[in-house]
């Protein structure tokens, strides 16, 4: 993953100093002497070693900052170190290891500081590795080696693991993504791709399996990015808080709680074992393959790092090499690096053969990639206000040939009902039909103002419960003509006069035909016009779906390119689902470029 080694000894033939290695004078900073009578004492954080003893001659003091997850273990490792008299050419080992959470390291470590405070970073993944070092501009960082595996799986509550055949069925990550979205006792959560190694990894797999299994990977990854983000949780820790406490009714059906998680099998392994009376979980791996988290092991590549220090960095990645090292990993739910997992490991984590939980892990994905991934999850589970509006003239009432008798007005409400059940009830949504002359002099009507889908009215039905009744009761206007160009302006105006800080604003367009109203604004002057409005720094896209041969998309590529939107023709109103998760996705990524 575009990472280089360096060997375990960092001294050349004949103990001379490799050409990595540094030297300069040690200036002792963090640890003194003190002469008390005839005893003379190094005061480190580990406690008091006496140099007239094991640690005669002094200490050596290195600082790693490592994954929460993995840091307990490490501490233990170090600490055994000290009080052994662990040696690094003739002079104790003094590690000092700080639980770190690796999305806040990665952050730090991209602004190249001058003095990053540690030596080491072990992160519970190299994905973190490439973000520092992606485009040249962070902290160089040297990965010498894995210290630790885990596998990503799919970790379930014992009901909901049964009733899926668990452990005899396997499924695809892509299958059981779908089962989540498709069952009410299934609630599948995930850490912050953004901000979990675990999330990022565990939604790279999914999108890669639907893939696979064919589709529009696009429509269908966003939409698993819509149902997943209704459960996700910031941090590793936070979403496996999310699982119940306890396996009474209440618990269980809180809409707070998940039943499943994608999770480290380390994750489950300690939730498993931790007591308590915790509802274990049993882990599904699925069958089209896993990804690991690797706990690299590597050195900061920068001139604070003295000789002495260079080479206790290589003695610490030893000493976590060891056998009793390993077996202290192993003791935490880790697997080691090379070799086949303890079995007792795997049964304790919650995983059960014929799973395949011996299976060979799957490359991780290239830096890049995932960058790309990552950004995909921000701007398709970024809070979007979105104000729908729908051409109800009379050319809608034409059929749709092979959808038994249904017209284009019916097919596009089925699409656009099916698009408002992916959006979360953070999301802003709303709604205007358009023909001519529907209010007064008005080509256009406001039906559901634009506003949050889980707000409650006074009766307590939601807004997406209104949005749903006021889609299904659209119909064609008898007669109605096309009044595009007037509807698109003030539609516009009303979302700039609407728009709301923190979320993708945009205006969707759907119309079967071309402006049909003799008395509206020109489309120059409309196109002008949208153009004035804009703001770059609050951009609100105008897209615009064309639906069958009849509309105008030359005239709705001009007003959507005048807000720095797109336009998108569908032959078939069944697509329009699709093309509105593209369009969304396309036009968010648009917006968030040109204001950062």
């Amino acid at each position: 993953m575009g990472r280089h080694r360096i060997p375990d000894d960092p001294r050349g033939a004949g103990g001379a100093p490799g050409p990595r290695v540094r030297r300069r004078t040690i200036a002792v900073a963090t640890s003194f002497v003190l002469a008390l009578g005839a005893g003379t004492f190094v005061i480190l954080r580990g406690g008091l070693l006496p140099l007239s003893g094991n640690c005669a001659q002094g200490v050596v003091k290195i600082d790693v900052a490592a994954s929460p997850d993995i840091a307990p273990t490490l501490i233990t490792i170090a600490r055994q170190a000290r009080t052994t008299g662990v040696k690094t050419d003739g002079r104790c080992l003094d590690v000092a290891v700080t639980a770190r959470a690796s999305a806040d390291v990665a952050d730090t470590l991209g602004k190249a500081p001058a003095h990053p405070g540690f030596q080491v970073w072990i992160p519970d993944s190299s994905v973190w590795l490439d973000q520092v070092t992606l485009g040249g501009r962070g902290t160089p960082l040297t990965s010498m080696t894995s210290i630790a595996h885990s596998p990503i799986v799919v970790g379930t509550l014992e009901t909901q693991a049964r009733s899926l055949g668990w452990p005899s069925k396997a499924y695809t990550w892509a299958d059981l993504t779908t089962a989540a979205g498709e069952k009410s006792n299934f609630r599948l959560g995930t850490a912050n791709p953004s901000r979990s190694a675990t999330g990022l990894l565990g939604f790279t797999m999914i999108t890669q399996s639907i893939g696979r299994r064919g589709g529009d990977v696009d429509t269908e990854s966003a939409a698993a990015a819509k149902m997943l983000a209704q459960y996700t949780a910031p941090s590793d820790a936070q979403i496996t808080a999310t699982l119940p406490h306890d396996t009474s009714s209440a618990e269980l059906a809180d809409p707070r709680r998940n039943q499943a998680l994608v999770i480290s099998e380390q994750a489950a392994f300690v939730r498993n074992t931790a007591g308590g009376g915790l509802p274990g979980l049993k882990l599904f791996y699925p069958k089209d393959g896993s990804v690991n988290l690797d706990y690299p092991y590597a050195a900061l590549d920068n001139d604070t790092l003295s000789t002495d220090q260079s080479r206790a960095v290589s003695r610490f990645m030893s000493l976590l090499g060891s056998d009793e090292s390993v077996r202290l990993l192993s003791g935490r739910g880790f697997r080691p690096p090379t070799g086949a997992a303890d079995p007792a490991l795997v049964r304790g984590a919650g995983g059960e053969e014929p799973q395949p939980v011996g299976a060979e892990p799957v490359p991780a994905p290239t830096g890049q990639d995932l960058q790309q991934l990552r950004v995909m999850w921000q701007i398709t589970v970024q809070r979007a206000r979105i104000t729908t509006v729908v051409d109800v003239s009379g050319s809608m009432s034409a059929l749709v040939p092979g959808t038994q008798g249904k017209t284009r007005l019916d097919v596009t409400k089925a699409s656009l009902l099916q698009a408002l059940t992916q959006f979360t009830p953070e999301d802003e949504v709303g709604l205007w039909r358009f023909s001519t002359r529907l209010d007064g002099a008005r080509d256009y009507q406001k039906i559901v103002e634009t506003a949050r889908l889980g707000v409650r009215t006074a009766t307590g039905s939601t807004q997406r419960d209104r949005l749903t009744g006021a889609f299904g009761a659209l119909q064609p206007v008898e007669g109605g003509a096309t009044g595009l160009y007037d509807t698109t302006l003030a539609v516009y105006q009303d979302a700039r006069k609407t728009f709301a800080v923190g979320k993708f604003n945009t205006v969707v367009v759907l119309t079967d035909g071309a402006n049909e109203d003799p008395g509206s604004i020109s489309l120059d002057a409309v196109a002008d016009r949208l153009k004035a409005l804009g703001d770059p720094a609050h951009p609100v896209p105008l897209i615009v779906i064309a639906v069958g041969p009849d509309a105008d998309k030359a005239a709705c590529d001009r007003l959507a390119r005048a807000t720095g939107g797109a336009a998108y023709r569908v032959t078939d109103p069944g697509q329009i689902q699709a093309v509105l998760f593209k369009a969304v996705v396309a036009a968010a990524a648009s917006a968030a470029a040109a204001t950062s």
